[in-house]
């Protein structure tokens, strides 16, 4: 910041935007250390903003900036926290984090369930049909070989792999919905 600007009392509306934006990762630090999340930091951040550029005339250099702006950020989170409370229930850390495990174990489970219905659907189908099932995700031109060894086109056997696919997912799908009752 130029001599200028440390020695003035009142600031220029230029001066007040190169303070703020100089000092934003500070004020947005600070504010996030008393709000729940990014979207009421920047909320906040916003309103403060404004109330700063209308009371600048209460700012005297430079060097009172950061003070002066986390008094006003303190006020614009304070009444944050209290429209939010109001609002609606905020829950505590420890609540989130136990909903968030839940949350992960249960889509845990849910993979499980679902592999597991896969592999039983698979056991119905013969060792042919399973390895015609497999043949796309080994690469290598398999589905080529597998038509050529047994004789056929490859369309004739990318046909058949599309009927073994909606064969094998309506079972999957019978599975899962056995399972949810």
């Amino acid at each position: 910041m130029s001599d200028s600007i440390k020695n003035k009392t009142v600031l220029s509306e230029g001066d007040f935007m190169r303070l703020f934006v100089k000092h934003e990762p500070a004020l947005r630090a600070f504010a996030r250390t008393l709000l729940p999340d990014w979207h009421s930091v920047d909320e906040a951040l916003q309103e403060a903003s404004v109330t700063m550029w209308e009371k600048l005339g209460q700012l005297n250099g430079e060097g009172g900036f950061l003070p002066w702006g986390k008094v006003i950020v303190r006020f614009k989170c304070l009444s944050i926290i209290t429209s939010l409370r109001r609002d609606r229930f905020l829950l505590s850390d420890t609540v989130i984090e136990l909903l968030a495990r839940e949350a992960e174990m249960t889509e845990a489970e849910e993979h499980m369930i679902a592999r597991q219905a896969l592999r039983s659907c698979l056991d119905q189908f013969s060792e042919t049909h399973r390895e015609l099932l497999f043949a796309p995700y080994s690469g290598d031109g398999k589905v080529i070989r597998l038509a050529e060894n047994q004789g056929k086109s490859t369309n004739a056997l990318y046909k058949m792999l599309g009927r073994l696919r909606t064969k094998l997912s309506s079972c999957v799908r019978s599975q899962l919905n056995l399972e949810a009752l």
